[in-house]
C-alpha cells in the first residue's frame, strides 16, 4: 500500500473517530448530567462541538476515493459488530434461557 493512501485512510479513520467522541461527550453530557465523571472536559458545551466540527473541516479536504474507503470500511466493521453481537449479547443469551455471566 502507497505511504500517501494510507495516511489519507489514517488521518480520516481518526478525525472521524475524533468528531465522534466529541460528540459522543456532548450527548452524555445532556442526556445523562448525573454521571459521575472523575475527568470533566472544560467548557464542553463550547469545546465539544468545535471539536467535532474542525475533525469534519479537516476531513472535508480529503480526496473522495478516501472518503468511500472509509464508508466501505465502515459498513464492513459495523457489519461485523451487528452480526457478532447479535449471537454473544447478553440480550440474545436472556431470550434464549442462557446463564448470564
Amino acid at each position: 500500500m502507497p505511504i500517501g493512501l494510507a495516511g489519507e485512510l489514517v488521518s480520516i479513520g481518526t478525525l472521524f473517530a475524533f468528531a465522534v467522541v466529541c460528540l459522543g461527550v456532548l450527548v452524555l453530557r445532556i442526556t445523562h448530567p448525573e454521571i459521575h465523571r472523575p475527568f470533566k472536559t472544560p467548557a464542553a458545551f463550547a469545546v465539544a462541538p468545535l471539536g467535532a466540527a474542525s475533525a469534519v473541516f479537516l476531513m472535508v479536504g480529503l480526496p473522495g476515493d478516501t472518503w468511500l474507503r472509509l464508508v466501505v470500511w465502515l459498513v464492513i466493521g459495523l457489519a461485523i459488530y451487528f452480526l457478532y453481537g447479535r449471537n454473544h449479547s447478553h440480550l440474545a443469551r436472556r431470550r434464549e434461557g442462557g446463564v448470564m455471566l
